[in-house]
């Protein structure tokens, strides 16, 4: 189980309109009424609407005026894309006007002349805040305001853009560290089902390869262009332990967890991930107490995912034949089972049992395996929870030759 982050972030004021003094109406000459010629039919009217900031405005209303902005003959809803529209328009000359929600009637923010409705017609007409001749009317203070404000959201803007690409990469990391994961089972199919072991296991070498060489480049070049986030320095190190390189891998899992100190908001699921990739490399140095440590800061910090650090801990010892270590881990896994008759729970007794029989000793007198206590039962309640698994015939092996009687459902298969 490999969790998906992200480090996606807003873009904070990108779209806020500042609080632009309405304008006071001023009294013009008005527009000549459509003639009656004209009046035949009504016409249409659709636009957008972009504020001082050049982002779409959300809100706000676009009024059609024949007196000078004085009274609206037609007004139009701005939505949350900036766009209004309208219809029933009589055919005519008019102004139209922009107005905030609390823009009193007698005044207005923006407005343009010369708006020609015609029947039988749709007539686009924009209203563009961000237009010079509109911002150099604006009080210089005000004007300065919008320069800053600008100048922050097209920033965040590009900050928005590199976080982006992040991601599309993060993701293709989750992707590469899954198919490493899937080595075994895909170079089995790729080779078909009369290759050998040897020739699988060395595909299955060449794919992890491959996949954690790819998510490591992706994330070497990306925690240089985001070195604040911690996501980014556990997958570095992630993919870093897939290649064995851990003497790389410790500082940038260490990374993440600095990062993470500090964090306003610290992500739970990085923390954990970076204490259990600790864990692993310690196991796999041999450094069982550091190994320990890492792996109960793991589940510490993400309690709901105790059961599977620990698990993984136990397996890890188990590859590297560490027998006291790999039982004290199964126990500690199996402890933060919910249900330790869970099916899931059977591997950690085998585990347990195979940790146990290291210390199996030979009756001189039988010539049978004497079990250390609590060896018999690990493998008894293996075989209870998978009669049928992977490991059933060693673990029904083992308990046969020790002269125990196997008291499961599990049957041998027939010898060819």
């Amino acid at each position: 189980m490999k969790r998906k982050l992200s480090i996606w972030r807003g873009l904070p004021g990108a779209a806020a309109l500042l609080a632009f003094a309405a304008l006071p109406i001023v009294t013009r000459a008005q527009a000549p009424a459509p003639s009656p010629s004209a009046a035949t039919g009504t016409g249409k009217v659709h636009g957008h609407v972009i504020n001082p900031t050049g982002a779409n405005q959300t809100s706000g209303t676009v009024s059609l005026s024949q007196d000078g902005g004085k009274t609206s003959k037609y007004t139009f809803q701005v939505d949350a894309n900036g766009d209004y529209k309208g219809s029933d328009i009589a055919p005519g000359t008019y102004m139209a006007v922009f107005r905030q929600p609390d823009t009193p009637p007698d005044k207005m923010v923006d407005s343009l002349d010369g708006v020609k409705i015609t029947a039988g017609e749709d007539t686009l007409q924009d209203i563009d805040m961000s237009r010079k001749a509109f911002i150099d009317k604006l009080p210089p203070e005000e004007q300065k305001q919008l320069e800053d404000l600008r100048k922050h959201n097209s920033e965040a803007m590009k900050a928005n853009e590199v976080i982006k690409n992040l991601n599309v990469d993060l993701r293709q990391v989750m992707q590469d560290i899954k198919d490493a994961d899937a080595a075994a089972a895909t170079a089995a199919q790729q080779l078909g089902a009369s290759a050998s072991k040897a020739n699988i296991d060395a595909k299955a070498a060449e794919i992890k390869a491959q996949k954690y060489g790819d998510a490591e480049t992706l994330m070497l070049k990306d925690t240089q262009l985001k070195p604040d986030a911690s996501v980014l320095w556990v997958q570095l190190g992630q993919a870093q332990v897939g290649l064995k390189k851990y003497d790389d891998a410790v500082p940038n899992l260490k990374k993440a967890l600095e990062l993470e100190a500090t964090a306003k908001k610290p992500n739970i699921a990085v923390q954990g991930l970076a204490n259990s990739e600790l864990g692993e490399v310690y196991a796999r140095q041999g450094k069982v107490a550091d190994a320990n440590q890492a792996y109960a800061d793991a589940a510490k910090v993400n309690p709901t995912s105790a059961a599977f650090y620990l698990r993984n801990e136990a397996v890890i010892f188990f590859q590297t034949n560490n027998g006291d270590a790999q039982v004290a881990a199964a126990n500690d896994a199996l402890k933060a089972l919910p249900n330790q008759s869970d099916p899931n729970a059977a591997v950690l007794y085998y585990i347990i049992g195979q940790g146990l029989v290291q210390k199996a000793t030979i009756d001189p007198k039988t010539n049978k395996i004497v079990l250390p206590p609590g060896c018999a039962d690990a493998y008894q309640k293996y075989l209870e929870l998978a009669p049928n698994g992977p490991y059933a015939a060693d673990a029904k092996g083992i308990l046969q030759q020790a002269g125990s009687t196997v008291s499961s459902s599990y049957k041998a298969g027939k010898k060819s």
